[in-house]
C-alpha cells in the first residue's frame, strides 16, 4: 500500500489514585522489589514483557481502561495501598543497627564504576563487574549508609546477541531512548541542569549529568553525547567499552575526572572514595589537581589522595588490565600535568608496571594512588598480591598491603518470589534482617520436604517455560523446520520438571571452559540420553565482538545442540541478560562452572543459584574455594599452572563427568518411590543455609565498610587534618626514604648459637648503616616460627628489636633478647624496613632487607 505510515504514541493519563505508579517507575527499587513490579505486570503481562520489563516505557503505553480497571479493583487497590505503605517506609530508611558505630551524618561514600548492572531495563552493563556494582548500590541503599555512584550514561550499552543457524553470533547494538529510562537531568541548587567539562588539547569536552534514583541512594551517570561537543566527542559515551584505544582513554577520563566535577557541581563532598576496577583512577589525579590548586606539591596531595581511597581489583589476568600507550597518555594529559605541578616523566612513572613497559597502567594508578586495596574472593586476593607486587618490590606477596573481600549478591533481586513467600509464611518478615546472622539459616531445615521440592518444581517450570518460548523464537528465525524444532525442545516441557537439568550461563570467554564436558562425547551421550535417568543441559551467555575464540565455542556448543545424538538435550539460549539470568539461577537443578584456575576471580552467577537451592558443580576457584564444605554442591579438583594444559583439562573434565555419572545423577534420580529425592533436599537445604549468610551483597558491603570504608575515613581524617600537615609530613619523609633506602645495610653482631638450654635466652644485635635515616624511621622485626612439612618456614610470632645505640662506626644498633617458647627444632628470621607511625600499611613503602 503507497503512502508513508506516520506512527504516534498516544499517552494514558494516570489517574490520581495510582498518582505513585511514576515514582515507582522512576526508582530503581523496582528492580529488587518485587511487589513494586508486580503492580506493573498485573495491569497488564503481555504488554510487561513487550517493553521488556521497562516500568516508565510500560506507563505510556499501558490502555487508559486497564489503568481504570484497576482502580475498580478492590484487590489490587488493596495491594498498591501496601505497597505505598511499605515504599513510603524504606524512603526512611536508617543506617542498620551492625553499621551505626561506623559513620557519621557528615560521611560519604563515593563509589565509581564504568557500569552498573541493576535491571534489564537500564542497558549500561556487559556482564559481572556491572551486577556487582548494581548490587553493591542495591545493598548501600538497603542498610541506609551515606552513599553515592557514579558511572556513564551509554547510548548503546552492550549488544544484543543473536544467534543464527550456522551457530555464529551476530552482534546488534540498539541505541536507547533515554526518555525511557528512569534518570532524570541533575540539577543544582538553583534548579539549573548541570553540565561539566573537561579540558583537552584544543578543545573542551561538556558532559551532561544525569541522576537514577536508587532506592534511597542516586547514582550519577555522564553523557558526551551533546549538540556543543563535535561528533567525535559526542561518541565518547555512545558505546560501553566501544571504540579505540583513544575513546577508552577519552571514557575513563570522563568517568574519572568528569565524575568528580560531576560530584562537585553537585555540591557533593564525599570523604571515601571507592574505585572499583581501574576504569575511574584518573579520579586520583583530579583530586591531587584540586589539591595542588590549593597550595600542596602533588606528592602531599597524592598520600592526601590515597589516604581515603579504596580500590577493587576484578581482574586476574594482565590482559584485563587497561593499559594506554605513553603517546596517547602525552597527548592527553600535556596541559593536565602542568596544573599537577609535575612533569609528563612523573605522571607516567605513577602507571608504570613491568607486564606492560610501554605503556601507562590504570591498576598501576589506582594502586599507587590508594591505601586500601582489595581483590574479590580470598584466592583472587592472593594472586592480585602476587600480580601487583611491582608496587611493593622488596615485600613477600603475601604481606603486602591487597586483601580481599569476597563478592556476595543482592538477596532480594534475585531470591526468587515462589521462596520470599515460602520464608514469610514459614518464619515471617524477620528474615530480610538477618543477612548477616549465619544461625539463623539454620531455619531452612523446617521447610517441609515437600513444600520445598514444590518451590523448585514451581521454579524449574517457570524456567523452562521462558527457555521453551525463547528457544522456539530463536529457532523459527532461524528458518527450522517445526518437526525439528519439536525434536530440538522435546525434554524443555514445563508440564515436565521431572528430568535433571544443568545450567551454565556466563560470559563465552575461553577459560570459563563452557566446552569442557564434551571432552568425551561418548561418555556424556550416555549419560544424556539414559532412558531412565535423562540429563538436559542449557548453555547461555555472549562472547566479546572482538573474541574470536569464544564466539568459536558458542558454533562448537551449537553444534553438539543440533547433532542428532544430542538432539534435545542441549539448548543453547541467546541474547543473556538479567532477566533470563533470574530464570535459569532459579530454575535449574545443577549450575556448572568450570574456569581454568585461577582465573575465575570470584563469580557470582553460582552465588544466585545457591541462594535458591540450586547445587553447584564448580571447580574449586573464586568463591566456591571459600563456600564448599563437602555437603552444599560438589567440587572440581583444580591443577594449577604447573600442569600442562592438556592434561589439566583431561583431568578435570574426566573429574565433572565422573562426578555426574557417580554421584549428581543418581543423587537426583534416588527417589525410593517418592515423588522427590529426600537425599537431594538435604544437600539444597544445605546449600542454602550455608551460602544465603555468607555470599550475600550485605555481608560483602559490611566486609568493605568494617576493613575498608572506616579505616579509610579515620587515615584521611589524619592526614588531612590542619591543612593536610601529616600528609605533606609523609609525604617528605617517603621522599627522604627513596633516597636513602639504596644505601642502608644492615648485619647481626651478636654470636647466633647453634644450640641453647629452654631456659635460655640469645641476645640477638643488629648494627644498622642508616644511609641518612634517623633511627626512628626504621623497624627491624625478628619472626619466631617452625618449618612446615614442605621446609618451608611458618610463622608464628613477630617481636621488634629496640634501638639501642649508635656505634663507633656511626651504626644503629638494635637488640633483642628472645626467649624460644618450647624445645625442639625452631627457627627466626630477622628484617628490616622503613616505618612511620603516620602510614596507611605497614609495608605501603615497599622496601625492606632481609638478614
Amino acid at each position: 500500500m503507497p503512502g508513508t505510515l506516520y506512527t504516534i504514541e498516544v499517552r494514558p493519563s494516570i489517574p490520581p489514585e495510582l498518582n505513585l505508579l511514576e515514582e515507582f517507575a522512576n526508582n530503581l527499587i523496582y528492580s529488587w522489589d518485587r511487589q513494586v513490579r508486580g503492580l506493573f505486570f498485573r495491569l497488564d503481562r503481555a504488554l510487561w514483557d513487550e517493553v521488556q520489563h521497562n516500568p516508565k516505557l510500560f506507563l505510556r503505553r499501558i490502555s487508559q481502561e486497564k489503568l481504570q480497571q484497576a482502580v475498580e479493583d478492590p484487590v489490587y487497590m488493596q495491594d498498591y495501598s501496601k505497597v505505598v505503605s511499605t515504599y513510603s517506609n524504606y524512603l526512611q530508611t536508617q543506617m542498620v543497627k551492625t553499621v551505626r558505630g561506623y559513620f557519621k551524618k557528615s560521611d560519604l561514600i563515593s563509589y565509581s564504576c564504568a557500569e552498573f548492572g541493576l535491571h534489564e531495563s537500564v542497558p549500561i552493563y556487559s556482564g559481572g563487574l556491572g551486577i556487582l556494582a548494581g548490587d553493591h548500590c542495591k545493598a548501600a541503599s538497603d542498610m541506609g549508609i551515606p552513599f553515592v555512584a557514579v558511572g556513564m550514561l551509554y547510548r548503546q550499552g552492550y549488544f544484543t546477541q543473536k544467534i543464527d543457524s550456522e551457530g555464529n553470533q551476530q552482534v546488534q547494538y540498539t541505541p536507547s531512548r533515554f526518555q525511557d529510562l528512569p534518570i532524570t537531568k541533575a540539577k543544582d541548587e538553583n534548579g539549573e541542569h548541570i553540565q561539566v567539562r573537561i579540558k583537552l588539547p584544543g578543545r573542551e569536552i561538556e558532559l551532561q549529568v544525569w541522576v537514577a534514583q536508587v532506592g534511597v541512594n542516586k547514582l550519577y551517570l555522564l553523557d558526551s553525547d551533546l549538540n556543543s561537543n563535535s561528533e567525535e566527542d559526542r561518541r565518547i559515551t555512545y558505546q560501553l567499552y566501544g571504540g579505540d584505544r583513544t575513546n577508552r582513554l577519552l571514557q575513563e577520563m570522563v568517568l574519572g575526572i568528569g565524575g568528580l566535577r560531576a560530584k562537585r557541581a553537585m555540591g557533593l563532598k564525599p570523604n571515601i572514595f571507592h574505585i572499583n576496577e581501574g576504569h575511574a583512577a584518573f579520579q586520583i589525579l583530579e583530586r591531587c589537581r584540586e589539591l595542588v590548586a590549593e597550595g600542596l606539591n602533588f606528592y602531599s596531595a597524592l598520600e592526601a589522595v590515597a589516604a581515603n581511597t579504596v580500590f577493587t581489583t576484578h581482574t586476574p589476568v594482565p590482559a584485563g588490565h587497561d593499559v594506554f600507550d605513553h603517546q596517547l597518555i602525552e597527548t592527553y594529559f600535556s596541559e593536565y600535568v602542568h596544573e599537577l605541578g609535575i612533569d609528563m616523566g612523573e605522571l607516567l612513572a605513577l602507571g608504570s608496571s613491568p607486564v606492560a613497559t610501554y605503556g601507562f597502567n590504570m591498576t598501576a594508578l589506582a594502586l599507587r594512588g590508594s591505601r586500601f586495596h582489595n581483590g574479590v574472593s580470598r584466592i583472587h586476593g592472593g594472586i592480585a598480591s602476587e600480580m601487583e607486587h611491582y608496587i611493593w618490590p622488596q615485600i613477600e606477596p603475601h604481606e603486602n598491603p591487597i586483601r580481599y573481600v569476597t563478592n556476595g549478591v543482592h538477596v532480594p533481586t534475585f531470591l526468587a518470589n515462589e521462596w520470599v513467600n515460602t520464608f514469610d509464611l514459614l518464619f515471617g518478615s524477620s528474615w530480610r534482617n538477618e543477612m548477616l546472622n549465619p544461625g539463623y539459616w539454620k531455619k531452612i531445615n523446617d521447610v517441609p520436604y515437600h513444600s520445598f521440592w514444590s518451590v523448585r518444581q514451581s521454579l524449574k517450570a517457570k524456567m523452562l517455560e521462558a527457555v521453551y518460548e525463547r528457544s522456539v523464537n530463536q529457532y523459527r528465525r532461524n528458518g527450522i523446520s517445526e518437526s525439528q524444532i519439536r525434536r530440538l525442545t522435546q525434554y524443555i516441557n514445563p508440564r515436565e520438571t521431572g528430568i535433571l537439568t544443568v545450567g551454565f550461563a556466563r560470559r563465552f570467554a575461553t577459560y570459563k571452559r563452557a566446552a569442557l564436558i564434551f571432552s568425551d562425547r561418548q561418555r556424556l551421550a550416555r549419560l544424556l540420553n539414559d532412558p531412565d535417568r535423562p540429563v538436559v543441559l542449557i548453555f547461555a551467555g555472549k562472547a566479546h565482538p572482538k573474541d574470536q575464540p569464544g564466539q568459536d565455542l558458542i558454533r562448537r556448543i551449537h553444534t553438539f545442540a543440533h547433532d542428532p545424538e544430542f538432539e534435545g538435550r542441549i539448548v543453547l539460549l541467546e541474547n543473556f541478560d538479567m532477566a533470563l539470568s533470574r530464570k535459569l539461577v532459579t530454575g535449574v537443578d545443577v549450575w556448572l562452572n568450570n574456569p581454568i584456575y585461577p582465573l575465575e576471580a570470584s563469580g557470582t552467577s553460582g552465588q544466585k543459584a545457591a541462594i535458591n537451592g540450586v547445587l553447584n558443580l564448580s571447580v574449586l576457584d573464586g568463591w566456591w574455594d571459600e563456600g564448599y564444605n563437602g555437603e552444599n554442591g560438589w567440587a572440581i579438583t583444580p591443577h594449577g599452572p604447573h600442569f600442562s594444559d592438556e592434561f589439566r583439562d583431561q583431568e578435570e573434565a574426566k573429574e565433572l563427568l565422573q562426578l555426574l555419572e557417580n554421584e549428581i545423577i543418581p543423587l537426583y534420580y534416588k527417589r525410593d518411590g517418592h515423588g522427590f529425592s529426600f537425599d537431594w533436599i538435604e544437600k539444597s537445604k544445605a546449600t542454602m543455609e550455608s551460602l544465603i549468610p555468607a555470599f550475600n551483597a550485605q555481608r560483602m558491603v559490611m566486609d568493605y565498610i568494617r576493613d575498608f570504608y572506616e579505616p579509610a575515613i579515620r587515615h584521611g581524617k589524619q592526614l588531612h587534618a590542619n591543612q593536610y600537615e601529616l600528609a605533606t609530613a609523609l609525604a617528605n619523609w617517603k621522599h627522604k626514604v627513596k633516597v636513602a633506602w639504596p644505601q642502608v645495610s644492615a648485619e647481626r653482631i651478636d654470636n647466633p648459637p647453634e644450640s641453647l638450654h629452654l631456659d635460655e635466652g640469645i641476645d640477638i644485635m643488629v648494627a644498622v648503616n642508616l644511609g641518612g635515616l634517623a633511627p626512628e624511621d626504621i623497624t627491624i622485626d625478628c619472626l619466631i616460627g617452625v618449618l612446615d612439612s614442605n621446609q618451608e618456614f611458618e610463622r608464628k610470632t613477630c617481636v621488634p628489636l629496640e634501638y639501642k645505640r649508635i656505634d663507633e662506626f656511626g651504626r644503629a644498633v638494635y637488640a633483642l633478647g628472645l626467649v624460644l617458647p618450647q624445645s625442639g627444632n625452631q627457627c627466626y628470621k630477622l628484617r628490616v624496613y622503613p616505618y612511620h607511625s603516620d602510614l596507611g600499611q605497614r609495608f605501603e613503602v615497599g622496601a625492606m632487607l632481609w638478614l
